[in-house]
């Protein structure tokens, strides 16, 4: 997919999930440095807030949303996924009071090229793109976003509609 960071062209490697389909299974890198799978969210609703790194103002204004989010919607969950290490990811976590997330590191897994937001080209390739997925209680995909300006926020009224009508 064709997407701009700060105007300039990006693709990444592939197309989010369908809405629909069965969302991919990954294996992540939880805050322990264990293995964190999306059967260990069965029976909850997930969404995945993907982004470049949690050291960037809009990554983190999505991180504090996303924490609203999950507070507010029962048996929801919300995994926040980059390529920042573990270490990175509680540390802002922490500082900023974010308790009602999961951090997940893909820096050593195909997540980015399993949901098609891995970045090919631009300054900050190898990175995840800025995308939102919406994952209901039987694996099914309710909602996909990739964010087509890498500097804008996510849709958080799309996420939580998908969640609150599914």
């Amino acid at each position: 997919m064709d997407i701009t960071y700060r105007g300039a062209h990006v693709k990444t490697v592939g197309q989010l999930p369908e809405v629909g389909s069965a969302a991919p299974d990954f294996t992540l890198v939880n805050s322990e440095l264990e293995d964190l799978k999306l059967a260990d969210f069965a029976g909850k609703r997930l969404v995945l807030n993907i982004f470049p790194s949690i050291d960037t103002r809009v990554c983190a204004a999505a991180a504090r949303e996303f924490n609203k989010l999950a507070e507010e919607i029962p048996n929801t969950a919300v995994l926040c996924v980059s390529r920042d290490l573990p270490f990175a990811l509680n540390r802002f976590c922490a500082a900023e009071g974010i308790d009602n997330v999961v951090t997940a590191s893909a820096f050593r897994s195909t997540f980015g090229e399993d949901y098609g937001v891995t970045m090919e080209n631009g300054p900050i390739a190898s990175l995840l793109s800025r995308s939102v997925v919406v994952i209901d209680t039987d694996g099914r995909v309710l909602y996909s976003e990739q964010v087509p300006e890498i500097s804008q926020e996510p849709d958080y009224e799309g996420a939580r509609a998908a969640l609150t009508n599914a």
